[in-house]
């Protein structure tokens, strides 16, 4: 008993790299609020901190989508990004050309348009999402992963190029439907109400989402799924309805943060590629399958964007935030291919 005290206690290589680079990473910010401290704008470090929270929160929609199928069906939906991007394209078209929203618009009119959007995005993204699923996903449940990767793949490009198809390989945005203001101020430090709203929308959904795997029926039953499809099927679930229940519910998250991303940025064909390779590694960092690991991966990823574009000394800049992301990708398969919250399987996933 000693004996395995003694190896237990005893550190990893891993957690000892682990443990320098988040040392290094935490002196390097603590340098740049110096920096910024002697220069007299201390205030620019948390106001980079809060854009990173609010980027965070957008990621973490996409990488509940990923985690969410990855739990039940171990399967990386590549085309999840491509569903977000069509989506986003979609709500475009709805608050600019059919509901005719503007900056000008009475409020009442804004939060119904808002509110219509959001819900047309979420049926939209649930239904495209459940019909990959359908068509492309379900024959292929005892093939080879390969063949499954590949065809997730393949999907992704036939997503993206419908999107293209439809919308052409311009940007689309809409006006500016939530006042830039700030909702508070405080010796340089301030959030706008455009920010604030992604938070307001994000965080009820993500307590949503939980309640519902945690303490419902089908929540239940997608864990059942989750854990051993065959015993649940013996058990009464209906693994099929589960299973595209489950990928409903990847779109309709998709559709919400698409929504939320075109409030805030603009959004176009391969939007959905890019940032979905990002929310990919924010749920491989958290430890995809894990709800709240997909949460704190995609907040981190989020202020790590911010950081790195946002602060002056030592930093790559935005040139070089993708390099970054795909790094950290590399280096958590590499070192805890689990995750930070994830567990280790035989498989080492």
């Amino acid at each position: 008993m000693l004996a395995s005290l003694r190896g237990r206690s005893r550190p990893t290589a891993n957690s000892v790299l682990g443990i320098v680079f988040v040392g290094l990473l935490g002196l390097w910010l603590l340098k740049n609020l110096l920096v910024m401290h002697d220069a007299g704008r201390a205030y620019d470090f948390f106001n980079v901190f809060l854009i990173g929270l609010t980027t965070g929160s957008v990621y973490a929609l996409v990488a509940l989508g990923y985690t969410l199928v990855y739990g039940i069906l171990q399967l990386i939906n590549f085309a999840h990004g491509d569903v977000f991007a069509l989506s986003g394209l979609v709500a475009s078209t709805f608050i600019v050309s059919v509901f005719g929203l503007d900056e000008n618009s009475a409020a009442i009119v804004i939060i119904g348009g808002l509110f219509a959007t959001f819900v047309i995005a979420l049926v939209f993204g649930a239904l495209v999402n459940s019909t990959i699923e359908f068509v492309a996903y379900r024959r292929l449940r005892s093939a080879p992963r390969l063949a499954v990767l590949i065809t997730a793949v393949g999907m992704s490009f036939i997503v993206q190029n419908i999107s293209l198809a439809i919308y052409d390989v311009n940007f689309r945005s809409v006006p500016p439907l939530i006042s830039a203001q700030s909702v508070f101020e405080f010796r340089g430090v301030h959030y706008e109400w455009d920010a604030l709203f992604v938070l307001l929308v994000t965080a009820p959904v993500l307590v949503l989402l939980t309640w519902l795997v945690k303490s419902t029926r089908q929540g239940k039953a997608m864990r059942a799924t989750s854990q051993d499809p065959e015993a649940a099927a013996i058990m009464g679930i209906d693994v099929n309805r589960t299973i595209s229940f489950t990928f409903v519910l990847a779109g309709a998250l998709a559709g919400i943060g698409a929504v939320l991303f075109l409030v805030e940025f603009n959004i176009r064909y391969d939007t959905g590629f890019q940032l979905g390779l990002i929310a990919f590694t924010a749920a491989v960092l958290g430890g995809i399958g894990n709800l709240t690991g997909a949460v704190l991966g995609a907040i981190l990823i989020g202020l790590i964007q911010a950081f790195n574009e946002g602060l002056s000394w030592y930093a790559p800049g935005p040139d070089w935030t993708r390099s970054i992301v795909f790094g950290i990708l590399i280096a958590i398969l590499v070192f805890r291919p689990e995750g930070l919250l994830g567990e280790r399987t035989a498989e080492g996933a």
